[in-house]
């Protein structure tokens, strides 16, 4: 994957290529092989797609389009599922905002913890650094912080043997990710290591097994000593899910579009009868986020404000004080994330179909989500 994943180019037309190079093999190619990494120096098994759809530089809609138009809704049926559990963790994690906000408070109390308690201190740093002597794991540490990629299955036993080998606070192992991968997205970020855990479903951890690994690696790896019956972590009882925020609608007239890294495909929105005159761009990453991905987000802002000016006729930039000039401010939704967080409280948030359709269904496991993707795929791609 040497020249796949060490070479991600964060653009709008880097993404229809990978679309394009990738389609072929959406069908029972995908379905057989997506489970087996192969190796960082060789081609991934998965779609390699999720850094462009992480920042909309590609849509949803556009990824499963691509798929059934070449292999028909049964053989592409995985992938297409695939893509709704992104959109499922982001309307879980918008429906129940208070387990994002319980995962920040956590990562500061984590350090403290390691702070306080040297072995677990000396246990932290031997992960992050991949000298904790566990095959396949050292391995996976290194390849993370070097190219801000994993192979998925490799992030659930990377993410059990942290929890339930290591017994490490789970909360800065969803950090150390969301820190360093190019795709990292809040919601299946946390929602993920949440699952691996035992606290997305309550009672049911994931347990990374040697024969698994061996299996899946092409018997690259063969760990020992791991805890392949973990006991799933508990927490006190959460709020029931809330109900799903109100959109806003773009008012007529001239306004002031601002585009942020959860979005950049201002060319697809639905701005109604409003006029855009001034394009803002806000960079909102991870804290602490590493190198990799903060180049790979102005990348990717720097291509969606080019887009962005040359699609409505007007300058784009960084925001700056005063650069909306008083005009009401429009933007794309930002899910419950850093970019969230940063948006101005004034602006005007547009959501699109694809999100009104899947996150309402989102509040409880991915079977709502599931069993309703028919009914979505008629409403957006009118099949």
């Amino acid at each position: 994957m040497a020249g796949m994943t060490r070479s991600f180019t964060l653009t709008r037309s880097a993404a229809l290529g990978r679309l394009d190079s990738i389609t072929p093999h959406l069908g029972r190619a995908y379905t057989s092989n997506r489970n087996t990494d192969i190796g960082s120096e060789r081609e991934p098994t998965t779609s390699a797609l999720s850094p462009f759809l992480r920042r909309r530089l590609l849509l949803e809609e556009e990824a499963v389009a691509a798929a059934l138009d070449d292999h028909g809704p049964d053989e592409a049926s995985k992938f297409i599922e695939e893509v709704f559990w992104r959109s499922y963790f982001k309307g879980h994690l918008e429906t129940r905002p208070t387990i994002w906000t319980n995962y920040l408070d956590l990562v500061p109390e984590g350090r403290d913890q390691l702070g306080a308690e040297p072995a677990l201190r000396r246990a932290f740093d031997r992960a992050v650094t991949g000298n904790t002597g566990i095959d396949g794991f050292d391995d996976w540490a290194r390849e993370l912080t070097e190219t801000g990629w994993l192979h998925n299955h490799t992030r659930m036993w990377f993410a059990s043997i942290w929890i339930f080998t290591l017994r490490l606070p789970w909360a800065l192992g969803a950090d150390f990710f969301l820190c360093h991968l190019i795709d990292g997205d809040p919601a299946s970020n946390t929602l993920s290591w949440r699952w691996v855990a035992g606290l997305h479903t309550p009672g049911k951890a994931y347990a990374a097994r040697a024969d698994n690994i061996r299996r899946f690696t092409d018997g690259r790896f063969s760990p020992r000593g791991l805890n392949e019956t973990p006991v799933p972590l508990d927490e006190p009882d959460r709020r029931d899910a809330i109900t799903l925020p109100r959109a806003g609608l773009a008012p007529s007239g001239e306004v002031a579009l601002l585009l942020h890294l959860d979005d950049l495909n201002p060319e697809s929105l639905d701005l109604g009868g409003a006029r855009v005159t001034r394009i803002g761009g806000l960079l909102a990453h991870a804290p602490d986020a590493a190198r990799l991905v903060r180049q790979a987000d102005e990348q990717a802002m720097s291509d969606g404000l080019a887009r962005a000016e040359a699609h409505f006729g007007c300058a784009a930039r960084p925001i700056t004080e005063g650069w909306a000039d008083g005009l009401p401010i429009v933007t794309p939704w930002a899910p419950v994330g850093p970019s969230a967080t940063a948006l101005p409280a004034t602006s005007i948030r547009l959501r699109r179909p694809w999100d009104d359709l899947a996150w309402p269904r989102s509040t409880r496991g991915y079977f709502q989500v599931k069993t309703a993707i028919p009914t979505i795929l008629r409403h957006v791609l009118g099949r």
